[in-house]
């Protein structure tokens, strides 16, 4: 491919199509993320809807395509940002959000994950065996709607896509006509404590599972285990108030302890996958010297288009230059409150903690994103260590015991610097993904790069007038004047609560230790399995099946179970290779269907303000019953399905 013209691919009308399904996709993520502290990947939903926009064009183009999911899918993540941002108002500290302000902190945060995700992208993508579920199956999508292999194939995978999404979006919509359930399980006694399993009713972390693999399923079970089998049981042993609804208080403890020991579980799993990718990262930042070098010797034309990144020097440029505009926000920021009495000193600590931060943070996400998908990753748990290291810097400089104003100054210049932290987090998070999908269809890296740009500018214009909006009409749970209704917020209140905790001298290291001691051993064990070829254990996907709800994890386990027997099954038939492919676009058509309707379900309800405006009873005695036999059915139906298009092929 050396010297040959790149496709059409970085056009006008893909932006403005990225642009437009930017403010659509942006806008459902915000409202969901502070509803019921989820959001949803857009970059497959986006890739079907770009398909179908452009198809009108007979000139349209696989990497054109790709290049409208990248924009759309970088913003849409990006609105994670309202895991963070709300805690300033929170804390008192905001009223609302001021607008250039916060384009600024969203989009600095944006672009610097952007940079930090280019060398990264050789060390975590090209030189890595890592799943990506969500840039494998957007790379599907793809290659299914451009019509890439045979015409037999292309026409089982699309109906197998196609079928995978509807059986997917029945089950949601089932739940939200209030005729199933959302979810299965519940509180129960263990002792004189208690624990709690649930299982959320979603085909996507079915799909999810069955494309990460069966490794990673082991170890969130395993981390399952250790949080509500172990520890939860403990930490409730004799402890339940007579009187108090044994779930509330169990899911309590939960959010108040176990994430806590959780997010310690990730954060030495998350220095350890650090430590481990350290090499692959180096041999990336030499190969884009290496290749910026043959690019000034030779031009554009002595690289492989699909090895054209960003020039190194402009990302490092960039990453350097970043650091003005940031220390230029947190001056401002700072007027007022203790941290001005020693700018100098603060800034130069804060602008240094961000760029190590950075590197850090963008590697670990990225790991995380490649392992389990950019949906599934508990962003959140890095939100709360990037809140912890600024919290404890803060705490060296000022100290504690200042009066109750200064120590609210100090958390919100705490929650500000994590907002850009935080933005550099979500943005790798999801650019990995997408530089997946990229490197599957054929698409030119630095093209993808400067669309992954644009998208972080769209989505940090659109989303403070979301946020003040919301604001405004709902308000924030445990801000100053919220009302009954108003948004649960639950990252941004845990990630406050966090830094309150630091700097008024509240939080439980007994808690965080305990977690850190527990991803020692688990990184021990995993040494041991792997020096021994007996397998391996994740760290990181042990401290997620501690620190996520199993409203999460248990379907995602479900999936890996499932497609590793599928995967058995299909090494077994005549075209292998043919039948895993369609067990991947099954797996692939069930988060698009997810995808899609949560889009869909999130525009009636903005429109109604009602969350139940699909309902079409009160209460349907056997919700329950009928919920699981339908759910296991349409699963059932779902891999019968793709069996049997697999042995007629």
């Amino acid at each position: 491919m050396t010297g040959i013209a790149s496709p059409r691919e970085l056009t006008l009308r893909g932006v403005l199509l990225g642009a437009i399904l930017t403010v659509v996709f942006t806008a459902a993520n915000v409202y969901l993320g502070l509803r019921i502290g989820l959001t949803f990947a857009t970059s497959i939903p986006a890739a079907v809807i770009s398909m179908a926009v452009l198809r009108a064009f007979s000139d349209a183009t696989i990497q054109e395509n790709n290049i409208v999911q990248t924009i759309a899918s970088s913003a849409g993540t990006l609105s994670a940002i309202v895991f963070v941002l709300p805690g300033l108002v929170m804390v008192g500290w905001w009223a609302d959000f001021p607008y250039w302000e916060s384009v600024a902190v969203i989009a600095v945060g944006g672009i610097l994950g952007v940079m930090y995700s280019v060398p990264l992208r050789r060390a975590l993508v090209t030189g890595s065996d890592l799943p990506y579920p969500e840039g494998v199956a957007a790379a599907e999508v793809l290659k299914v709607g451009a019509g890439v292999g045979g015409a037999e194939e292309n026409r089982k995978g699309l109906a197998a896509v196609t079928a995978g999404g509807l059986l997917s979006a029945l089950y949601p919509l089932l739940a939200k006509m209030k005729l199933a359930v959302e979810e299965v399980g519940g509180a129960f006694k263990v002792g004189s404590g208690g624990s709690m399993l649930f299982g959320g009713l979603s085909l996507a972390l079915v799909g999810v599972g069955h494309l990460v693999g069966l490794a990673v399923g082991i170890s969130m079970l395993i981390g399952i285990v250790i949080s509500f089998g172990v520890l939860l049981p403990q930490l409730t042993a004799g402890g339940i108030p007579p009187g108090t609804d044994l779930a509330d208080f169990v899911g309590t403890i939960f959010r108040e302890k176990i994430r806590f020991i959780g997010a310690g579980t990730i954060g030495v799993a998350a220095i350890w996958t650090l430590l481990r990718v350290i090499g692959p990262i180096v041999r990336g930042v030499t190969a884009a010297i290496a290749a910026n070098v043959s690019r000034k010797g030779g031009g554009n034309a002595s690289l492989d288009i699909t090895e054209r990144d960003i020039p190194i020097g402009i990302v490092g440029g960039t990453i350097l230059a970043s650091m003005i505009p940031i220390a230029l926000l947190l001056a401002d920021f700072a007027v007022g409150g203790p941290v001005a009495a020693a700018l100098g000193m603060t800034l130069i600590a804060s602008v240094v903690y961000v760029l190590i931060a950075g590197i850090i943070i963008a590697s670990v996400c990225g790991y995380m994103a490649g392992l389990i998908g950019a949906s599934n990753s508990p962003i959140s748990g890095v939100g709360i260590l990037a809140a912890l290291g600024i919290s404890l810097l803060l705490l060296g400089l000022f100290g504690q015991g200042g009066s109750e104003e200064d120590t609210k100054a100090l958390v919100a210049f705490a929650l500000f610097v994590t907002a850009i932290v935080f933005g550099v987090a979500t943005i790798s998070n999801d650019n990995l993904q997408d530089l997946k999908t990229g490197q599957l269809v054929g698409a030119t890296p630095w093209r993808q790069q400067v669309a992954l740009i644009l998208g972080v500018l769209f989505g940090a214009l659109v989303i403070p007038p979301i946020l003040d909006l919301l604001n405004s009409t709902f308000g924030f749970q445990g801000a100053p004047g919220a009302g009954p209704d108003a948004l649960s917020a639950p990252q941004a209140s845990l990630i406050s609560a966090i830094a309150q905790g630091v700097l008024g001298g509240s939080l439980d290291w007994d808690l965080v230790g305990l977690g850190a001691a527990i991803g020692t051993g688990v990184i021990a064990a995993d040494e041991l399995l792997t020096r021994s070829g007996k397998g391996s254990l994740p760290p990181l996907a042990v401290g997620m099946g501690m620190y996520l709800p199993t409203q999460v994890t248990m379907m995602v386990v479900l999936g890996t179970v499932l497609g590793h027997l599928y995967n058995k099954w299909s090494a077994r038939q005549s075209a292998p290779e043919f039948a895993e492919r369609m067990g991947v676009l099954t797996a692939t058509g069930l988060i698009v269907g997810d995808s899609l309707f949560n889009i869909a379900f999130a525009a009636i309800v903005a429109g109604t303000d009602n969350t139940e405006a699909l309902a079409v009873v009160e209460d349907f005695s056997v919700s329950l019953p009928f919920g699981v036999t339908a759910f296991a059915a349409i699963i059932a139906y779902a891999y019968w399905r793709m069996r049997r298009d697999s042995i007629s092929a």
